[in-house]
């Protein structure tokens, strides 16, 4: 199995082993475009491969920079400040659980930096209803 892809699992299993209010699951994709107008009432939790970067470490070693994106989708009503803030609370309760713990099932892997962006696509929100949010995690491994 590929870094990225190995990565992308250990993520959503962490995700999913923990407890969030509200409650989510976590589904690795490779194409996390779908039909936005589908988002239901459910929270859709996506963790997707984004990048992989290598980079020498030692004469024997080198980095894995992986980047891997973790995207909150609910579909809401925009009017209503208490059901984005509550979404962009959970978004950074993810954030938090995985930047403060060692993946489970990939301890190897060390939490390297979060970038959050959009922390909300307003054009979602906008013309669909739909609150939608990005952490992009990245990790090193050395091998």
């Amino acid at each position: 199995m590929s870094t990225v892809v190995a990565l992308a699992d250990a993520i959503a299993a962490s995700i999913n082993g923990q407890t969030f209010a509200p409650p989510v699951a976590a589904e690795r994709s490779h194409l996390p475009i779908f039909d936005l107008g589908t988002v239901g009432d459910a929270i859709k939790v996506s963790v997707v491969p984004r990048s992989l970067t290598v980079a020498n470490a030692a004469r024997t070693l080198n980095y894995f920079d992986v980047s891997i994106d973790v995207g909150v989708q609910k579909r809401i009503d925009p009017n209503d400040p208490g059901q984005i803030d509550s979404l962009l609370g959970l978004v950074e309760q993810i954030g938090d659980h995985l930047r403060l713990q060692r993946l489970d099932t990939m301890p190897e892997a060390q939490w390297l930096s979060t970038e959050h962006e959009p922390v909300l696509a307003t054009e979602h929100l906008e013309r669909l209803s739909v609150f939608t949010s990005v952490l992009t995690l990245t990790y090193r491994l050395t091998r």
